[in-house]
């Protein structure tokens, strides 16, 4: 495979991720593949876990970046890389770049999470914070390569990006060669593609399914209309398929070799991490967890043995305490609950006895007593509470009723 810098709308082939795999020997860590007997009794098949979770900076992103950078002209290389994330492909740049001796660039957004700024820089990239999201963020990289001569290393429209990304596919058919079916989260698509490139080409036969999240599915309206369309102002907790259009590289090789696409919602994505964390113990971020929300959804609409790509751990503390507390109460695990006390010694603790006796454990009390929609002698409580799953929630609320109370919307 030649990895001189190739027209962008040429096609990728099994050669090309086969050349891909040569390269990445002894860079990128061949990841396990863990199986999941909670997932399999819900499907009725085997199901695995491919882990690039714990791939090296922590996503799929590393394998299609060091061979893109790679392939560089020895004067490009000398030009050095410039490249825009909020994260993964940001360390993925970072460190490909380290390990070829090349300068990277790395543009971030202002608040991108601490943690993932730190670690681009030290994995050894230049990191300069711009815009408040990604698409300026995007726009300040692509300037800046336009100023200085610096190659632009796109997330995941580009042949080589897509050829890397496939030896994940390549993978998955040695540990796993019986696989049926797929499934894989879907941003740009570069991971997709490059997995379908390398799987279908050898097993034609595997069903290969992307997942997006909801409010960020660019990709069934552009299947639908056949090209690349944007989502506007695309929303999901999972930052890692956060994008608002398909690539054109890789929506050409999606359009013709993946079977089908899905798409899942906010609270199935946090019920996915939930699990990964509680049964697999593996950390996973939202988008990496987009596969295992997919097979919770609909268990019973896989053929298997099933694989699931987990493509990134890289969550942030702070988004993984709130994604675990909004996984929990989509679960009936975590409830919150306000009402209205007399204002008098030993009201609350009256309440917190009606709790104990329907076995909520309470895990935090606030108070509010100065707002106008309360009487004098009233006191609005919220409660967060740690519950045992829907029914007991039902069980908690009616408690309260029955006591006397009455719980405010």
């Amino acid at each position: 495979m030649n990895y001189r810098t190739a027209h962008p709308l040429r096609s990728v082939t099994l050669d090309d991720v086969r050349g891909a795999q040569k390269m990445l020997s002894g860079v990128a860590r061949t990841t396990a593949m863990e199986g999941s007997r909670h997932l399999s009794q819900l499907v009725g098949a085997p199901v695995q876990l491919k882990c690039e979770n714990l791939q090296r900076t922590g996503s799929f992103k590393l394998r299609g970046a060091y061979v893109r950078i790679a392939g560089l002209l020895p004067e490009e290389r000398a030009a050095g890389v410039v490249a825009a994330s909020a994260g993964n492909h940001a360390q993925g740049v970072a460190l490909a770049s380290s390990l070829l001796g090349v300068h990277a660039t790395v543009f971030m957004p202002h608040g991108a999470p601490l943690p993932k700024v730190s670690a681009t820089r030290e994995y050894g990239a230049e990191v300069r914070l711009t815009g408040q999201v990604v698409d300026e963020t995007l726009a300040a990289a692509q300037d800046y390569a336009a100023r200085t001569g610096a190659v632009f290393i796109h997330p995941f429209d580009h042949p080589d990006i897509i050829a890397g990304q496939g030896t994940v596919g390549l993978e998955i058919l040695e540990q796993c060669p019986e696989v049926r079916t797929i499934l894989v989260g879907v941003g740009g698509g570069g991971l997709l593609a490059g997995i379908a490139v390398a799987v279908k080409a050898i097993r034609p036969d595997v069903r290969i399914i992307g997942v997006q999240a909801e409010g960020a599915a660019a990709y069934p309206p552009s299947l639908a209309v056949g090209h690349p369309v944007a989502v506007a102002n695309p929303a999901t907790m999972a930052d890692g398929i956060k994008v608002g259009k398909p690539g054109v590289v890789p929506f050409g090789i999606v359009r013709e070799l993946v079977d089908e696409m899905r798409t899942v919602t906010e609270d199935q994505l946090s019920a996915a991490l939930l699990l990964c964390l509680e049964r697999a113990k593996l950390v996973v971020e939202p988008a990496g967890a987009s596969p295992v929300a997919a097979l919770l959804a609909s268990p019973d609409t896989f053929e298997g043995p099933v694989v699931c790509v987990l493509s990134g751990g890289n969550v942030d503390p702070v988004l993984l305490q709130r994604v675990l507390r909004h996984g929990m109460s989509a679960q009936g695990r975590y409830l919150a609950v306000r009402l209205r006390l007399t204002d008098r010694p030993g009201a609350l603790a009256t309440l917190l006895g009606v709790l104990s006796g329907v076995d909520a454990n309470v895990l935090d009390v606030s108070h509010v007593r100065t707002d106008p929609r309360l009487g004098l002698s009233e006191v609005e409580v919220e409660l967060h509470l740690e519950t045992k799953g829907p029914a007991h929630c039902a069980e908690v609320g009616q408690c309260l009723r029955d006591a006397g109370y009455t719980v405010i919307p």
